[in-house]
């Protein structure tokens, strides 16, 4: 066991070290990959070794290295070594993180983690509370099933719930999971800065309320997955408090720019919030899977999530002790808190907040460089470590319709290339390349040779 074990933290740690060296980008048909992995579930052992080097050859050959520097797409997963052996510790020793009675250090590292991001966020310590999730998508859904809980009871047919354009997809997915109808959904357009409009807001809410709807829960954006733009989160939290409407805040992309230099002032208004999701394996650098939702009072949770099924009756514990499965929508939870915990106690937040403020300015200093060249537009500027640019030369009068055909087909030589990856977005109807800096890893220089390399594949497809 021990040698293989070994095995297995020399191929992780060989990753580590060599990331930087290969390319970001794989491809694979669904052919291909069956050719190598279909066939029935075999009845005899194998080597164990034989099996490990099939996997490490085959299978972690071939998906994307999203913790590469030249991976901008999405939101990249810088990840960190210390919390990939916590995830060993946990799996290793098959932590249950469910109750309290199966695991009270599992249940106490969570409710510490949890204070440290109640305190970070300006959340009431003792009052607040929260839960991991497997991400943000889990995260908003346990927000959504709270807030109707709470503000509706068992009757929500009236209920109504905004939010913007650019709102992320997962939240209209709760919404869709939880059984709410198209029309009792609100999408406000966004403004010119790809923020909530509120007299738009404003409007919809007091026409709803004329109609004999029930107003009861909106979703602002703390960091957009495509400009990283932040709503007007202290002006819209005035507007829910008025209006007695749930403030949810998704800020699985963004929240974590609080750190940073200058995040408190674009975050404004985020303490505000009845609750909030962040994801640490996104601008945390945590692996994948950890979610997290914030709520301002822990109760609206166990009241929501609490069940009392008859086998679990000789586990409850006292009221201090708190029973995870009773705050969310899991019943066996994996040991998220580890992780988290073991990363900021070995690196401190001092390393957090360095790594965030770099990136930060890594994509300011991004923006710096494309706006001195005469081949490329900014059209949403540096904004939360994103920032959406198209190659548009001056003097090159492209018509709309070949600038974008032109910017996707810059994005798929890119990819195809697998030296970077790089895709588009769509903003104000034009096609555009999106770069998410929140790498650690990645530098200026490393930005700039992918702007190189972009330049050429334009030039090819501009000289033909």
């Amino acid at each position: 066991m021990k040698t293989y074990g070994y095995e297995v933290v020399d191929a992780i740690v060989e990753h580590f070290a060599t990331q930087n060296e290969k390319l970001p980008v794989v491809s694979g048909s669904r052919e291909e990959m069956e050719k190598l992995f279909l066939e029935d579930a075999p009845e005899k052992p194998s080597d164990p070794r034989k099996v490990l080097n099939f996997v490490l050859e085959e299978v972690m050959t071939k998906s994307n290295i999203v913790s590469h520097p030249k991976s901008y797409s999405f939101v990249p997963g810088p990840s960190n070594y210390i919390s990939a052996m916590a995830d060993s510790l946990a799996s290793g020793f098959n932590i249950f993180s469910g109750g309290w009675a199966a695991s009270p250090a599992a249940a106490e590292m969570e409710i510490v983690a949890m204070n440290w991001l109640l305190k970070m966020f300006g959340f009431p310590q003792k009052k607040g509370g929260g839960i991991f999730t497997s991400g943000g998508s889990m995260a908003n859904l346990t927000a959504l099933v709270t807030a109707r809980s709470v503000k509706c009871g068992d009757d929500f047919s009236k209920a109504v719930i905004y939010l913007s354009d650019q709102a992320h997809s997962s939240n209209i997915k709760a919404i869709r999971v939880l059984g709410f109808r198209k029309e009792q959904i609100r999408v406000i357009p966004t403004d010119s800065e790809f923020k909530f409009s509120l007299n738009k807001l404003k409007n919809a809410i007091a026409k709803d309320r004329l109609e004999g709807l029930q107003p009861f829960c909106l979703i602002a954006t703390a960091g957009t997955t495509n400009t990283g733009t932040v709503d007007p989160l202290a002006e819209i939290a005035k507007i829910c408090k008025k209006e007695d409407i749930w403030f949810h805040i998704d800020g699985a992309y963004g929240g974590f720019a609080i750190l940073a230099e200058n995040g408190k002032q674009l975050l404004k208004g985020i303490e505000k919030a009845d609750s909030l999701t962040v994801d640490p394996h996104k601008w945390f650098f945590q692996p994948y899977e950890i979610g997290c939702l914030l709520i301002k009072n822990h109760k609206w949770l166990k009241g929501t999530f609490t069940e009392k099924p008859e086998y679990l009756r000789d586990i409850e514990g006292n009221t201090s002790e708190i029973n995870f499965y009773d705050h969310g929508i899991e019943l066996t939870r994996r040991f998220r808190a580890l992780k988290f915990y073991m990363s900021v106690k070995t690196f401190g937040m001092g390393e957090f907040r360095k790594a965030i403020s770099y990136n930060v300015k890594l994509a300011e200093a991004t923006e710096a460089f494309l706006r001195k060249s005469s081949n490329w537009e900014v059209i949403s500027p540096a904004t939360l470590a994103v920032i959406n640019f198209r190659y548009n030369p001056i003097g090159n009068k492209l018509s709309e319709k070949k600038l974008d055909e032109l910017n996707q087909r810059i994005s798929k030589n890119v990819v195809d290339s697998k030296q970077a990856l790089l895709v588009t977005t769509v903003l104000n109807g034009q096609v555009v390349l999106r770069m998410c800096l929140i790498n650690p890893r990645t530098t200026l220089d490393d930005v700039k040779e992918t702007i190189t390399l972009c330049e050429s594949f334009a030039e090819e497809k501009v000289l033909a």
